[in-house]
């Protein structure tokens, strides 16, 4: 029997001990056996989607998608490398433009435009293709770049920031979902430790450029350089990239305006809620509480238009399917405990332990560097034990050195929050990258633009929840702390004891030593707190997600061929 190329049939896997329903509408229910569960047994077959299109011959050697990778890569970069390399232009852009109390919409106003578009371009992915959504959202960030490269003002240039937000939506969402059509379950981590490799290197170059420009020319140039970088990645993309051939539809595709609007509305008014609460407004003030009742009214009114909708963009299978709704609920925990590294440690380093910025960034740093290597390793145990149990391992490994940071003595020596950092990437490292890999081999090509958007979204979600609660909790450990200081008027805002503190000649030594140990119990508390979330992401694995993810299979149908290359 000789292969003949091309020629596949899809079937489905199911899981072991049992079957997961699928979407009402139409869909077939998993059916198969036990040995396509996750693991080698379960591999799709090189060349085919989960749909049983094909995907184009040159797209299925390593030769042939080496250029869509580098175009992965580098629109992986531009959304990467944004946050960074703004940050620490912050003092000239403000000194240029003013605007001093409303800088902080340069990040809120980015963060709100790609968190509340990736539900749409995930679906738009499902229906019309990832390659337009890809090459829409490389536009719209370029576009958005060049915008804010030419801003006058404060209020314009956060104005072009949300539209470089809402290609960023795109590029986020659309490259991952790509990478998993590329790849078959068995070289996914290869091609995911190269993206993760992405938001590592960019994480350490970030500042270091953002601080060059800024510096030795003008920091209108953080934003133009994405300029070159986004056309090759575009002109790579409208070169190389080639779909599979998918049947033509029955019926014409209908868009849910109406859903993606109720979306965009609700997604907008709760993390504006959550990014200002607290800093732009009190908590229990009447702009918070108007915010959530009207973003909760909003969700009320989404859920209602989702159900009536022929093709929702947020349909509800993503949550009734057990292995999507446990993933969305451990990762959206785990954006949640990420603030606490990459918020409060730069915060910890410099206040605490007496670090410049550089030296502080990269105490965090060190977490980067292992993450993508534990993710590329990971395949190694997810494949004998499974996606679940290694995600438990990696996140209660999390759990235990989150629970070991405040155990720190102080002051303490840089090198040890350091060495818990990398000890935490390579714990989340063996956690997120198997539950991506995992939750996208368990749907087919029309699903996985929607699945992986919504995991993307939970994550995006958790961490602005994360940035508001442990805000909070680190104000108020600080404000406990500083009743009884030794000298009146001190600060008792987190960002206001860190400012003070850079000037240590203005404060008493006694008063200097108060601060600085106010300021490690609020980080402790708040690395608790991560703890806190970390066990709310062990809980939603060991209680709902199935003890086998539903991993879909394509098999090759083998006969007599012509084609040379046939074994």
């Amino acid at each position: 029997m000789r292969q003949c190329p091309g020629r596949y049939v899809h079937r489905e896997g199911k899981p072991v001990g049992g079957t997961e329903a699928r979407d009402g509408k139409g869909a077939a229910a998993s059916a198969g056996g036990a040995g396509d569960a996750d693991g080698p047994g379960g591999l799709p077959a090189p060349g085919g989607t989960a749909d049983g299109a094909k995907v184009p011959a040159a797209l299925t050697t390593p030769r042939g998608r080496r250029p869509v990778v580098a175009a992965l890569m580098l629109g992986m970069a531009l959304a990467a490398i944004d946050g960074t390399i703004v940050s620490t232009a912050v003092p000239q852009i403000v000194g240029d433009l003013g605007g001093f109390t409303v800088f902080s919409w340069l990040f809120s106003g980015y963060l709100l435009a790609v968190t509340v578009t990736l539900p749409v371009y995930g679906k738009l992915s499902d229906t019309f293709g990832r390659k337009p959504v890809l090459i829409a959202g490389i536009i719209l960030f370029l576009a958005g770049s060049l915008l804010c490269a030419a801003a006058w003002n404060m209020a314009a240039l956060i104005a072009f920031r949300v539209i470089q937000g809402l290609g960023g939506g795109a590029l986020q969402g659309t490259v991952q979902t790509i990478a998993a059509d590329l790849y078959p379950l068995k070289e996914r981590p290869r091609i995911q430790a190269k993206l993760s490799t992405v938001w590592a290197t960019s994480a350490v170059a970030g500042p270091v450029v953002g601080g060059l420009l800024a510096g030795y020319a003008d920091w209108r140039w953080i934003f133009l350089i994405n300029l070159p970088v986004g056309a090759v990645a575009l002109w790579l993309v409208v070169r190389h990239l080639h779909e599979p051939a998918r049947p033509r539809p029955k019926t014409r595709p209908r868009i849910d305006w109406a859903g993606a609007l109720a979306v965009f509305a609700t997604g907008t008014l709760l993390l504006t809620a959550l990014v200002q609460g607290g800093v732009a407004w009190p908590w229990l003030s009447a702009p918070s509480l108007g915010l959530f009742a009207a973003s909760a009214a909003l969700a009320a009114l989404t859920v209602a238009i989702e159900r009536r909708a022929a093709e929702p963009i947020i349909p509800g299978w993503v949550w009734r399917r057990r292995t999507i709704a446990s993933v969305n609920l451990a990762l959206g925990a785990m954006g949640l405990l990420m603030v606490a590294p990459t918020v409060f440690l730069p915060t910890y380093a410099q206040s605490v332990l007496g670090l410049g910025p550089i030296a502080a960034g990269f105490v965090l740093s060190v977490m980067t560097l292992s993450w993508p290597v534990s993710a590329a390793l990971s395949d190694r145990v997810y494949n004998r034990i499974g996606f679940r149990l290694t995600a438990i391992i990696g996140m209660s490994a999390a759990l235990l050195i989150l629970l070991a940071f405040p155990l720190l003595p102080y002051p303490g020596e840089p090198w040890q929050p350091a060495l818990i950092m990398l000890l935490l990437g390579a714990a989340l490292g063996l956690f997120q990258l198997p539950l991506i890999v995992g939750v996208q081999s368990t749907v087919g090509w029309a699903e996985r633009g929607t699945t992986t958007a919504s995991v993307l979204f939970c994550r995006q979600v958790g961490q602005s929840i994360g940035a508001a609660v442990f805000g909070a909790v680190a104000n108020s450990v600080l404000a406990a702390r500083l009743l009884d200081a030794p000298a009146p008027g001190l600060p008792d805002d987190l960002d206001a004891v860190a400012r003070a503190l850079e000037d240590p000649g203005a404060l008493s030594a006694a008063a200097t030593d108060h601060l600085r140990r106010a300021v490690d119990a609020a980080v402790d508390y708040v690395y608790i707190g991560a703890a806190g979330a970390a066990a709310l992401a062990l809980l939603a694995l060991v209680v709902l997600a199935p003890r086998r993810f539903p991993v879909i299979s394509e098999a090759v149908i083998t006969e007599a061929g012509d084609s040379p290359d046939a074994r």
